[in-house]
Order: structure tokens, then C-alpha cells, then sequence
């Protein structure tokens, strides 16, 4: 079905036949611990990707599996139609568009930008002005669902934009999530977003308070965990993310939603 699209693209406008504008060439920067997986599900839908990112290791983990590599992401920005970012933080997203190397140094007009990682909304919003004084489309798009949605492809997308650029980023981040949900303008994806995960570091405070309390009055944290999530008390903490240290933790891997990356949200 992509093939079919990408084959009626005319490259000088970006739209198909039928008058919506399909992507031939994607471009991904940030492969960490969310943006590898999410960056492999948009190859296997058969999209054209190239990949940036100061981890040499992390961008060959993608071409070894058919990606092409870009030296920056200026040098991406000329070869694509639409770029996806995942970054650590605030500097992080500034650098990576705004310095001599950045994408808003040579992405070509009309380019969307689609910003998934969780930073400032005013930054989202400040980026997005930059990027319309120089004819391109920007989206913040933070995710939910953490790395094994990441990995099923079963994300869920907070997305600040216009409703036409949300409309144009639909398919592609389809490839990476399950929900897709239009918040508002820019900076509103951002603000869903952050209001999320202060709930979620406060129901995961809750949760290790309480098999805190139970193991000191001398209860089974396995019994507890069955008790609460099967009673009033049951949150996302408790089933999928427990706190406590053992055999809950063989589920993970080891790959944890950090309490820094909480403190910085």
C-alpha cells in the first residue's frame, strides 16, 4: 500500500493523485531507549528512513536493518520531508534545531517538523514560530506508554499543532502508537504531557509508600500486589511499573522510568 502511494507522489508538490501529501524519505534523530523502537516500526512499514545520532552504535543498529545514516541534522534536513526528533531535554531539542548544524538551518520549505520528545511547552512554542518564519511545520508529539509500547508500537501521541499538520502526521505516527489525540495548539501536546506524568509520579509515590507501610507491618508484597490490583487501589504503578525490588522487576529488563527523568518532567 506505501509503495502504491510513494508511486504516485509527485516530489515537486508532495501530494498524491488522490491530493494528500504522502512522505517518500523520513528523517529520525534520537535513538535511545524510545526513539530506536520507534524509529525500527516506522521502517517496517516500509518508509524510506534516514537516522541521526551522537551515538555511532545507536545509528548502526538502524542501518544494519536498512536505514540510512545522515553526518548531521542539517545534512538530514536537505534529504527529507518530514523529521521526527526524541531527545533527552530542553538543550537537547534547542541544539539539535538551532545551532550551526540544525535543522532549521537547511530543512526545505514546507518540511514537517514533528517533536516527540517531553521538554518546556513555551520551547515547543518558541520553535514553532521559528520554524514558520522559514516556511516549515512544526507539531510537539510527546508520547505515553513507556518502552514496551515503544518497542509494540502501541505508543500514545499528545500532539500540538494545527489540525492540517495533524491531519498530514497521522499515518506516520500510526506507525508508532495506538492513540493519536490532536490537544490544541502547539505547546499543548507538551502541556497533556507533563500534567500526565505529575499524576504519575504522585500515584508512584503513593504506591511505594504503601508496600513501604505493608512490608514493615510484616506483609507479603506479592499478596499486597494481588489485593491492590484487584481493589480500589489499582493504578498503572501498581500493575505494570511496581516499585518494589525482586521479582517484579524481572519484567523490565532493567530499563526503568527514572526518578530524574520524572524530576525533570
Amino acid at each position: 500500500m506505501l509503495a502504491n502511494a510513494i508511486s504516485t507522489l509527485d516530489m515537486k508538490t508532495g501530494m498524491t493523485k488522490k491530493g494528500k501529501r504522502c512522505f517518500s524519505r523520513i528523517g529520525f534523530i534520537g535513538l535511545g531507549n524510545m526513539g530506536s523502537h520507534m524509529a525500527r516500526n516506522i521502517l517496517k512499514k516500509g518508509y524510506k528512513l534516514i537516522v541521526f545520532d551522537v551515538n555511532e552504535s545507536a545509528m548502526s543498529n538502524l542501518t544494519d536493518i536498512g536505514a540510512d545514516r545522515a553526518s548531521s541534522p542539517a545534512e538530514m534536513a536537505k534529504d527529507v520531508e518530514v523529521i521526527v526528533s526524541m531527545l533527552p531535554s530542553n538543550q537537547h531539542v534547542l541544539d539539535v534545531y538551532n545551532l550551526k548544524n540544525g535543522l532549521l538551518s537547511s530543512a526545505k520549505r514546507n518540511s514537517l517538523l514533528i517533536d516527540s520528545s517531553t521538554i518546556d511547552p513555551f520551547v515547543s512554542q518558541t520553535l514553532a514560530k521559528e520554524a514558520k518564519k522559514l516556511g516549515l511545520n512544526f507539531l510537539d508529539s510527546p508520547v505515553s506508554g513507556g518502552i514496551n509500547a515503544a518497542k509494540d508500537g502501541t505508543l500514545t501521541f499528545m500532539v500540538g499543532g494545527s489540525k492540517e499538520n495533524f491531519e498530514l502526521a497521522k499515518t506516520l505516527l500510526n506507525c508508532m502508537g495506538s492513540r493519536i489525540i490532536h490537544c490544541g495548539d502547539v505547546g499543548m501536546g507538551q502541556a497533556a504531557k507533563l500534567c500526565n506524568n505529575m499524576l504519575l509520579g504522585i500515584s508512584m509515590i503513593g504506591t511505594a509508600e504503601a508496600f513501604n507501610l505493608g512490608q514493615k507491618l510484616g506483609l507479603d508484597s506479592k499478596i499486597l500486589t494481588d489485593i491492590i490490583n484487584s481493589s480500589s487501589g489499582k493504578c498503572w504503578s501498581s500493575e505494570l511499573y511496581n516499585p518494589v525490588p525482586g521479582w517484579f522487576w524481572s519484567h523490565f529488563n532493567g530499563q526503568r522510568f527514572r526518578t530524574s527523568t520524572v524530576c525533570c518532567d
